[in-house]
């Protein structure tokens, strides 16, 4: 039987718009908008925004399910189960795990990466959101290119984003808690630490190189390709020219001015903008998207953070409802190739999300429905036969 959302408020391409979702539950996609259709179950959506489901695009606070506390590991099936419970319950239908492969050992090791993607494909068809692996590439991880390129022509992996944070002499004189918190992590002694990144340090000249062959493969096998600390817009235009064109929190205004110009996308922090700062101390995400100098929102290190961002940005008047949640729907969707999500329209993947919006500054997340499935429902007693 076909099911339909009826009653509430829904979020077309032309703004919120009263009339009916109609979902085909037998392959998981918007058949109608707003016509009748007899022998239809019913969600009861008075009072409620019906919402594309959030694409979130970089995400790692799963990490926390699966070391809770430093030296604590918990099994990946009950982490990874756990943090779709949590994804879901925020609203995300797509999550991408940003997994970090480093050439640190410990938490983000190769063994663990390949344990999480092992782990993900095998739970894949329990999972409530569609699970998808970002691959977090350390470029000074050179012993991982062959396998990469790997999963890469396999695609197993939904991204590949290029990420540097090899420490430089300088960072480990201006913050040394950010090595502590890496020595940490790995389990290696300091000196044993410091030792590693010093000979990764003089293989520096091998990483573009390899840079540009994993990039020709995501290319050629249709993998999305991301540039991660983007520090200058010279570095925004070498990583454009291998075709990477999702720029995740570049370092300064010209790095992202850059960026907006040649129309890549920009990712940045929705926690930023649910806390009004950014825990780095950066730039405030808000008003970058006010200047057009963001256009993707990620859950970065926080699941319940794109929903509320969405609505703060409407409601102190940044932006527009619509054009703030394109910001964790349609243009992540966009930036990663899922031509089949991230709007309400026929055709489209029945990615839904009933949101009550008060109190201001509070929505209420009231149910979720992933391919046509409900997977999340508060309030039972909105279902009618």
């Amino acid at each position: 039987m076909n099911l339909r959302i009826a009653g509430g408020r829904v979020l077309l391409d032309s703004g919120l718009e009263a009339t009916t979702v109609h979902i085909s539950p037998a392959d998981g996609l918007i058949a109608d908008l707003g016509a009748d259709h007899a022998g239809s179950s019913t969600i009861d959506a008075d009072g409620l925004i019906v919402l594309p489901g959030i694409v979130d695009i970089h995400g790692d606070a799963f990490e926390r399910q699966m070391m809770p506390r430093p030296g604590v590991d918990i099994s990946l099936d009950i982490a990874l189960i756990d943090s779709d419970r949590q994804a879901i319950a925020n609203g995300i239908t797509t999550v991408f795990h940003g997994v970090t492969w480093s050439w640190e050992p410990g938490l983000r090791s190769g063994e663990n990466a390949r344990g999480i993607l092992a782990a993900i494909e095998a739970l894949r068809p329990c999972l409530a959101a569609d699970t998808r692996f970002h691959l977090r590439h350390e470029t000074y991880n050179l012993a991982a290119e062959a396998e990469v390129s790997e999963w890469v022509a396999a695609r197993r992996i939904g991204a590949v984003a290029f990420n540097d944070h090899l420490p430089s002499n300088d960072n480990a004189m201006k913050r040394p808690d950010k090595i502590s918190q890496m020595v940490e992590r790995s389990g290696l002694p300091r000196e044993d630490f410091l030792a590693l990144v010093e000979r990764l340090r003089q293989r520096g000249d091998e990483v573009p190189g390899s840079i540009s062959r994993i990039a020709e493969y995501a290319n050629t096998h249709g993998v999305a390709l991301i540039s991660h600390d983007d520090a200058s817009p010279e570095q925004r235009r070498w990583f454009r020219s291998l075709g990477c064109r999702v720029s995740e929190f570049p370092m300064n205004m010209e790095t992202a001015r850059e960026a907006a110009a040649a129309d890549d996308a920009i990712v940045l922090g929705a926690p930023n903008v649910m806390r009004g700062k950014s825990h780095m101390g950066w730039v405030n995400a808000s008003e970058m998207i006010s200047h057009g100098l963001c256009s993707v929102l990620a859950s970065d290190y926080y699941y319940p953070a794109p929903l509320v961002a969405a609505f703060r940005l409407a409601e102190t008047g940044v932006a527009p409802l619509e054009q703030a949640w394109s910001l964790v729907s349609a243009s992540p969707a966009r930036a990663v190739g899922l031509v089949d999500r991230g709007s309400i329209a026929r055709g489209l993947r029945a990615d839904l999300i009933l949101v009550d919006p008060e109190p201001r500054g509070r929505p209420r997340l009231v149910g979720v429905l992933v391919a046509g499935r409900i997977v999340h429902l508060t309030e039972a007693a909105r279902i009618a036969h």
